[in-house]
């Protein structure tokens, strides 16, 4: 491979998307920990996110540590049509899809557990199916954080809509704090090195509950 091919196949994301549900009811929810991502990054990056309403989100631009320019957004649309604001954003700036890297809960991972990835399906997230579908591709990368899944009860529709629109324990906050602040870190090391090489950092640690 020439090292301009090498070059071209970097994948470096110009638009970290955090997918949630907006109104203060959502507020820390398990779904809405795309929010508190992007939360995380304009607070680590001093990049200061606000409302709008050409994007319908919020939206902020500025550069990351390290100097790399970057644009955060947290679509106001509700989850279903995240896609909407995505994609005002990537046609005002002319964004190709794979520019795009959009953070979002999963209930397949664990508590502690991130997964980042160069493409892949909606995986039965409605905000993923409306990004795929107003990017008309899947080609783009994505960082699931884990909620886990409802505890006991059959995992019928009724407990997985409880537990997503629930709100992290006291001791679980205390570890979805350290798993925002991994975020961070893997969000630069995609600034820095592409995707593909922050997979295996990003992919390979868990953080764990700590036992009292």
């Amino acid at each position: 491979m020439t090292e301009a091919v090498a070059k071209k196949a970097l994948v470096i994301p110009q638009l970290i998307v955090g997918l949630g549900n907006p109104e203060p009811k959502y507020d820390q929810t398990r779904h809405n920990i795309g929010f508190a991502a992007v939360d995380a990054l304009s607070r680590s990056w001093q990049i200061p996110v606000s409302t709008n309403r050409k994007f319908q989100g919020e939206f902020g631009e500025g550069t990351a540590r390290g100097g790399d320019k970057i644009r955060l957004l947290k679509p106001l649309t509700y989850m279903n049509l995240s896609g909407q604001s995505i994609q005002a954003v990537t046609s005002w700036y002319k964004l190709p899809p794979e520019s795009v890297l959009v953070v979002y809960d999963d209930m397949d991972l664990p508590l502690g557990k991130t997964r980042l990835r160069l493409s892949g399906s909606a995986g039965g997230h409605n905000g993923m199916k409306s990004a795929i579908a107003h990017l008309s591709s899947d080609n783009f990368p994505r960082l699931r954080i884990g909620i886990g899944k409802p505890k006991g009860a059959a995992n019928d529709d009724v407990n997985t809509v409880s537990h997503v629109l629930g709100r992290f324990s006291a001791v679980e906050n205390k570890l979805m704090s350290e798993v925002l602040q991994f975020v961070v870190e893997c969000a630069e090391l995609c600034l820095k090195q592409g995707v593909e090489k922050a997979m295996n950092r990003c992919n390979s640690a868990a953080i764990t509950l700590t036992e009292s």
